[in-house]
């Protein structure tokens, strides 16, 4: 039997792991971007993720309604416990990486966040529809990113071809929705990431062509986030984020 408050908690968490591991991940910019403008620039952004992650995991703590808080589902869950799609746990690589990740999780949720506007859950539709003004602001700068290094130098345009190559392997589990995924989109609650596949893979060839850049022709595909397994470089990242929580825990600031 659907336990749907359940399925439903689960899939918020989800959620929100996805938006602060990879919110993490660009505020490791935070006093090495290329130049100042650039660097306030990743902050805010990072800064938007990471409030879309407190808004999907308050929500999520609220179903629960066990006392915890958005901050033990943060800070105290292990690497197996997250269930964050692999992209967003990569290390930030060098600016082209972190554009070229940006690009492909940008254009995914431009996609995702409208149609999880129209859930059948108002607390995720809500979350859903103010995060998608942050993310048409976020595809707009990963966009005119990906055509200054694309059309740049002879070393830009290189690094975002290598980058490309690093990171086409990930894409493929943001199209496979797994069994809590597919009991939820039944419920109409989640979304079904298979529709929006078609779109993504247009755009961004689409953006990639207009760069002088092309999609990878890679075979590889690597998955588990959504199961828990994951890279060795989520550990050291939750390592790192969570050591002062767990050092002073309880501790107000």
């Amino acid at each position: 039997m659907l336990d749907l408050k359940e399925k439903t908690k689960q899939y918020s968490t989800r959620l929100g792991d996805d938006s602060l591991i990879l919110g993490h991940r660009i505020s490791e910019w935070t006093s090495n971007g290329p130049f100042l403008e650039e660097d306030i620039a990743l902050g805010n952004v990072a800064l938007d993720y990471i409030g879309r992650a407190r808004m999907f995991y308050t929500y999520a703590a609220d179903l629960a309604g066990n006392g915890k808080t958005e901050d033990d589902l943060a800070y105290l869950r292990s690497e197996r416990e997250f269930q964050n799609y692999l992209i967003n746990e990569l290390p930030r690589g060098d600016f082209a990486f972190t554009m070229v990740r940006q690009l492909f999780v940008d254009v995914f949720f431009s996609y995702y966040l409208k149609a999880l506007t129209n859930s059948n859950d108002t607390e995720l539709a809500a979350i859903a529809t103010k995060s998608l003004k942050e993310t048409r602001y976020h595809l707009r700068r990963s966009r005119d990113w990906t055509l200054r290094l694309g059309l740049g130098t002879d070393e830009s345009k290189a690094r975002m071809t290598k980058a490309l190559a690093e990171i086409w392997g990930y894409v493929h589990e943001l199209f496979e929705p797994d069994e809590l995924e597919l009991e939820l989109i039944a419920c109409g609650i989640a979304v079904d990431t298979r529709e929006i596949k078609d779109n993504w893979f247009a755009d961004i060839g689409a953006i990639l062509s207009e760069a002088d850049l092309a999609i990878p022709d890679a075979e590889w595909a690597v998955r588990g986030g959504r199961k828990g397994y994951h890279t060795e470089h989520l550990s050291m990242l939750l390592s790192v984020m969570q050591s002062v929580h767990r050092a002073h825990p309880g501790a107000n600031w």
